[in-house]
């Protein structure tokens, strides 16, 4: 009978200790530090993963505003067309007047002084 008593008694205790331990185990504090442990364990892998982040979104930006200026330059090339035929235009003009005028001031010499030789006076006036 006393084995019986005791093996019951050793089983309540054993019962008890394993109790306490899975409470110890489980306790709040526990689970902190086991929480604290984990994010110093991971953290500074999340920060590099976070700069790294950073850094590829600054180039994206950079791109991005480089692809969005190109685009707007090459609208506005497109639309100055207009502007490029207009300067043509006036160029043509301007030229067909600068000769009109060489040529009238040629003749007007030639009328003035017709004892100079008419390469003579070609030649003067296309200097100026």
């Amino acid at each position: 009978m006393e084995d019986q008593e005791m093996q019951l008694k050793v089983r309540r205790g054993n019962d008890k200790f394993t109790e306490s331990m899975y409470v110890l185990a489980n306790e709040p504090s526990v689970a902190l530090y086991r929480l604290q442990e984990h994010v110093r364990r991971s953290l500074p892998e999340l920060v590099q993963h976070k700069t790294d982040m950073q850094s590829w979104e600054e180039q994206s930006q950079g791109a991005i505003y480089s692809v969005e200026y190109a685009c707007s330059a090459v609208r506005s090339m497109a639309n100055s067309s207009v502007y490029f035929k207009n300067i043509d235009s006036l160029l043509r003009q301007a030229i067909s007047m600068k000769e009109k005028i060489s040529s009238s001031q040629g003749r007007r010499k030639r009328t003035m002084d017709p004892s100079m030789p008419r390469e003579a006076g070609e030649k003067h006036n296309s200097g100026m």
